[in-house]
């Protein structure tokens, strides 16, 4: 459910957000620093990512690579007051990942069947047992995309509680136990820190 302001939902807009804060390179021959600077964090990022997968596999580039900056940027203005975090919604999170699970199985099961049907058995299994564990990889790879959306989705929204959760104490004791009030404020401090890093990592 995403709330609304002015009867707009505010996923929509917060999910439209992003491109507009990407500046676009200009027509001169030398960038300002700012898209230097972009440009610069974009390559870096694609060449980490790319580094151990095969040459087949860099045609991928480009879609990881806007998913992974597109999914950042919301996870760090959802940290920003009043704002409004569409990652911490389990469909968005099951939208963008089961088309590109799906695709990475078709994908698998073209190209290299049975290095792909290989992984549903592990080497060296017993003979009674591998009926049994065919069934259990085949249903842990059907809802791999279901955990993973259920997990981002859980550490996301579990840190933005905190924050609420710890801010509002903070605000309620100001008056009554002001130092206390100052240390739970510390703390809210740096768990908005590791929130940072964590809206970092989930991306």
């Amino acid at each position: 459910w995403s709330p609304l302001f002015l009867g707009i939902p505010l996923a929509a807009v917060a999910i439209a957000l992003p491109w507009i804060l990407f500046p676009a390179p200009s027509a001169r021959w030398t960038n300002n620093r700012l898209i230097n600077l972009q440009n610069w964090f974009i390559h870096r990022f694609t060449q980490q990512l790319l580094l151990p997968v095969n040459l087949g596999g860099h045609k991928w580039a480009a879609l990881l690579t806007s998913l992974m900056l597109f999914l950042i940027t919301l996870n760090m203005l959802g940290l920003l007051p009043y704002t409004f975090t569409p990652t911490t919604q389990l469909s968005v999170n099951l939208g963008l990942a089961t088309p590109l699970w799906l695709a990475t199985v078709i994908i698998g099961m073209r190209n290299q069947p049975t290095h792909a049907l290989g992984h549903l058995l592990p080497e060296g299994t017993p003979g009674p047992l591998i009926p049994v564990l065919i069934i259990i990889e085949t249903i842990s790879l059907f809802i791999r995309p279901l955990a993973l959306g259920v997990r981002l989705t859980a550490n996301l929204t579990a840190g933005h509680l905190l924050i609420q959760l710890i801010a509002t104490a903070s605000f309620v004791l100001s008056s009554l136990m002001p130092a206390v009030a100052l240390s739970i404020t510390v703390v809210l401090l740096l768990l908005t820190l590791l929130e940072v890093a964590v809206a970092m990592i989930q991306a």
